[in-house]
């Protein structure tokens, strides 16, 4: 079965591709409490069957040095992923780092309420907080990173 939001490669895709793939970034990235928060106000966990998984697999995280290098492989990293229906018939995918299946299957249930008009604004109003506290983290990492850096540089001496 297809879905309408896939496009065909090598075309641009559509905004609210773009937008689905954000919310399913900032899914992937939220603690089970919040989750659990967004679904709170939302209701409770909404009936949803399992079309795949949750499972847990790998996947090879490859790398550059210097950011342009020749790729290498650097590792592999342990990834869950489940994709659910809800009652409704909407559909959902979720995955995360890490070996949470809870966790990804509320992901998946989050993402295919966002895909209803009577949900959406609560599953982007958890997404924005996400991406509020992925920011302020990230600044603070920085802060932390920046607090230990220090600047080498060389005196060059005049000929004597």
């Amino acid at each position: 079965m297809q879905t309408a939001a896939r496009t065909n490669p090598g075309t641009a895709p559509s905004a609210t591709d773009a937008a689905r793939k954000l919310r399913i970034e900032r899914l992937a990235r939220a603690t089970v409490e919040e989750m659990e928060g967004a679904l709170d106000v939302i209701g409770g966990v909404p009936e949803a069957t399992n079309l795949r998984g949750p499972e847990t697999g790998l996947v090879m995280i490859r790398g550059r040095m210097g950011g342009t290098g020749p790729l290498f492989n650097l590792g592999e990293a342990t990834v869950t992923r489940a994709t659910v229906r809800l009652a409704g018939g909407g559909v959902g995918h979720g995955q995360r780092l890490g070996g949470d299946k809870g966790a990804t299957r509320l992901s998946a249930i989050l993402d295919a309420l966002g895909e209803t008009p009577a949900h959406c604004a609560a599953v982007e109003a958890l997404c924005a907080n996400v991406a509020a506290r992925i920011e302020t983290e990230d600044a603070r990492l920085a802060a932390e990173t920046a607090a230990t850096r220090v600047d080498f540089f060389t005196m060059v001496r005049g000929d004597d």
